[in-house]
Parts: structure tokens; sequence; C-alpha cells
């Protein structure tokens, strides 16, 4: 079985996908790209601002399910850049602590919205 999560805390989904899906043992997070929910914009063309709110927005997903940051067991990255990659991580270092989740971080050619990042999540209930 699995259900849909939907919270007004994160962007809504922009296409037929929802912001997360909940099994019995998992939550998967649909990229999150770093739009301010109540604005429906980026907080502004900065790496760190950009993840900051992704990663927010991951958050209130998981949040939904009941779940916080620690439950998370993988992450993978999309950046426009790769170097932006310095800068990403010591937000993201912010979000997570030891035992890190296991991650993937990729450099795409280009991102919905022109964002700089995407980050989405798998995370054990």
């Amino acid at each position: 079985m699995k259900s849909s999560l939907h919270t007004n805390a994160a962007p809504a989904a922009i296409g037929p996908y929802s912001q997360g899906i909940a099994t019995t043992d998992l939550v998967f997070t649909s990229g999150q790209l770093p739009i301010d929910p109540a604005t429906g914009a980026f907080p502004s063309d900065d790496i760190k601002e950009q993840t900051r709110q992704s990663l927010q927005n991951v958050q209130a997903v998981l949040e939904a399910a009941g779940l916080t940051m620690e439950n998370v067991v993988k992450t993978t990255v999309l950046l426009a850049d790769m170097a932006d990659f310095g800068a990403m991580n010591e937000v993201y270092a912010e979000f997570f602590h030891e035992p890190f989740p296991a991650r993937s971080a990729f450099a795409v050619k280009e991102l919905p919205k022109q964002a700089r990042v995407e980050i989405e999540c798998i995370a054990a209930k």
C-alpha cells in the first residue's frame, strides 16, 4: 500500500506527481525545488539560500508523514553547476547529523524554473 503526502508548507506539485509517497516502512519525497510555498518564488539566486529552501521543503513533506530529518536514510542532490557543491554542502550539513544519510550528488544540464538545486530523499519510519 502507498499513500500520497500533501502539505501546504511545501510547494504544490506542478505536474502529475505527489509531494511525497508513504509506504508501510518508507517515505519518498519528490525532488524539492527551492520554491518558497508562501510566495511561489525562489528566495534568491544564491545557492545557499536555495539549498536551505529546498531542504526546508523536504522537511515539510517529511513532517506531513510524521517524520523528521533524522529519519532520512538517502538523499539525492541535483545541481545546475557542480561549482556550487561546496556552498550547498555547507547548508546541507546544518540539516543532517551523524550518522549522515547516504547521498548522491549530480550536476545536471538544467533544472525546472532555472533552479540551482533540487533535493529528494528517502526516509525510514
